[in-house]
């Protein structure tokens, strides 16, 4: 699936993981830049501060800081007043969900594109068991085992299931783009059906299962449909991921019901219990061949199946169901002009390439690809990241430098940070070239959306998303794919 060089825009691990036969997210203002822009701050010495903040009452303190943060604030207004209060975009606060499912929710918050990138230095910050934040679901909802996303690169089985994830990635190259055209094609003829029956298409329930049918066609060898499992894979995942996020999450319901249920008492496991069986049993009949593989590198295929089963489910399919829809609403706001670039930039490469989409096609398509990391910048699929202190540490903003101890938690807020002003110019629009270009591309070391900046590559030593380059591939051959349909850019 990768090129030699893949995109002009640099994207170095993909052909490591793909070298194949192919190789020759506040209201977003849309807009179209004459030309991207750097905004540069000239090193000085910054003063040192110390951290701001505080953590309250133990108990009450954590409990009115996760109910300004889910219902009397909102995320972006609970981090917006304390930049204000504090002056500060570090800071220290509470993040739920609190007692009585995290034992400590003190954290030091980081905000600003400056100090965040600390989070990914695993030579300074540890990332065991601090996927979903201050708290860790059940081990029974993963079949006992924790997986790849709660291990640190220190623990020894860390690299042993990274290489099982890169060897899946690879093995399976050469059928992602006949898989994708396969299955999203019959998800557009369903929608072209109901757009021209009803004269308007829902995207969200096929997408998600057009998404888990690409990924099991894709990745191995089966048309979950044609299984078993049938059309159900994407309801047990949903339900599955409910029983690990619900601390963190709400569903709309009165608030102080809403928080007692979700927000205060872990839900037992055993309420999914079958249905993440059927899922196992899904993942254990046709895993063969990476159950091989599994044992070459020492995990039993008990353990390999677990893993594989949860970056299938939760890491990818959880990914293409939240980003695709925002990358279609993105591009659906972009107006007039930005469509017909696209489209002419899309249809123009795609006629040179005899009428299909094509790895060169997509190489030649700068504003396409920008469009797509543009979307990764403002609405990033995984907006929180934590880490704990390894060693007394010094952040900096960009204003001051600030004192950590070692073991103190550090959180930071994705969609801030990739909107920072000193970064960006005009972060809080959706600048559809932002990326084209010398200039451009230079700004892709501040799109962070895959747990590093765009311009790293995954390895077995980092927390990067294995498939980082995957889903930027994926998400630029449907988007190309959508817009070239004339119905594409009506359908949100």
């Amino acid at each position: 699936m990768a090129l030699t060089s893949f995109f002009s825009l640099p994207l170095p691990s993909l052909h490591k993981q793909f070298p194949s036969k192919y190789s020759t997210f506040r209201p977003i203002i849309v807009s179209l830049s004459e030309k991207p822009t750097i905004v540069v701050t000239q090193p000085t010495k910054l003063p040192t501060r110390t951290i701001p903040g505080e953590y309250g009452l133990p108990g009450i303190g954590p409990w009115k800081d996760r109910l300004d943060y889910f219902y009397n604030q909102g995320k972006n207004e609970f981090f917006e007043s304390r930049v204000v209060k504090y002056k500060s975009t570090i800071f220290r606060t509470n993040m739920p969900p609190g007692p009585f499912i995290s034992s400590n929710p003190k954290v030091i918050v980081l905000l600003d594109g400056k100090s965040f990138p600390v989070l990914f230095d695993v030579s300074k910050v540890e990332k065991k068991d601090l996927f979903t934040g201050t708290y860790m679901p059940s081990t029974e909802l993963t079949g006992g085992y924790r997986v790849l996303s709660y291990l640190d690169p220190s623990e020894p089985n860390h690299e042993k299931l990274k290489k099982l994830m890169f060897f899946l990635l690879s093995s399976r190259r050469d059928h992602v783009i006949p898989k994708f055209h396969e299955t999203y094609t019959e998800l557009f003829e369903t929608l072209d059906k109901e757009m021209a029956e009803k004269g308007k298409a829902g995207l969200n329930s096929g997408n998600d299962q057009a998404a888990f049918n690409f990924l099991a066609r894709s990745l191995f060898g089966v048309n979950p449909v044609e299984t078993k499992l049938g059309g159900d894979g994407p309801t047990l995942i949903g339900k599955w991921v409910l029983l690990q996020l619900h601390p963190v999450l709400t569903l709309g319901l009165p608030k102080f019901l809403d928080d007692l249920i979700l927000h205060t008492f872990r839900l037992p496991p055993f309420l999914v219990k079958k249905d993440y069986q059927r899922l196992y049993d899904f993942f254990y009949t046709n895993s063969a061949n990476l159950f091989v593989e599994a044992e070459k590198l020492g995990i039993s295929k008990e353990e390999a199946c677990h893993n594989l089963l949860f970056a299938t489910c939760f890491n990818s399919f959880g990914g293409m169901k939240i980003f695709f829809p925002t990358m279609m609403k993105s591009i659906a706001k972009a107006g007039v002009e930005v469509h017909t670039r696209l489209a002419n930039e899309i249809r123009s490469e795609v006629k040179s390439a005899g009428g299909k989409i094509t790895m060169s096609a997509m190489e030649k398509m700068p504003l396409m690809k920008s469009v797509v990391y543009e979307a990764l910048r403002v609405d990033p699929p995984v907006a929180s990241q934590y880490g704990r202190a390894k060693q007394d540490l010094k952040i900096e903003s960009h204003d001051a430098v600030f004192e950590v101890k070692k073991g103190e938690m550090l959180f930071g807020y994705q969609p801030f940070a990739t909107k920072d002003p000193k970064i960006f110019d005009r972060p809080e629009e959706f600048v559809a070239d932002r990326f084209v270009g010398e200039e451009g591309e230079k700004l892709l070391k501040y799109v962070l959306w895959s747990n590093g900046p765009e311009t790293e590559s995954p390895t077995v030593g980092n927390k990067q998303c294995a498939g980082k380059d995957f889903v930027v591939m994926v998400t630029i051959h449907s988007t190309s794919t959508l817009v070239r349909r004339r119905w594409g850019l009506q359908l949100l």
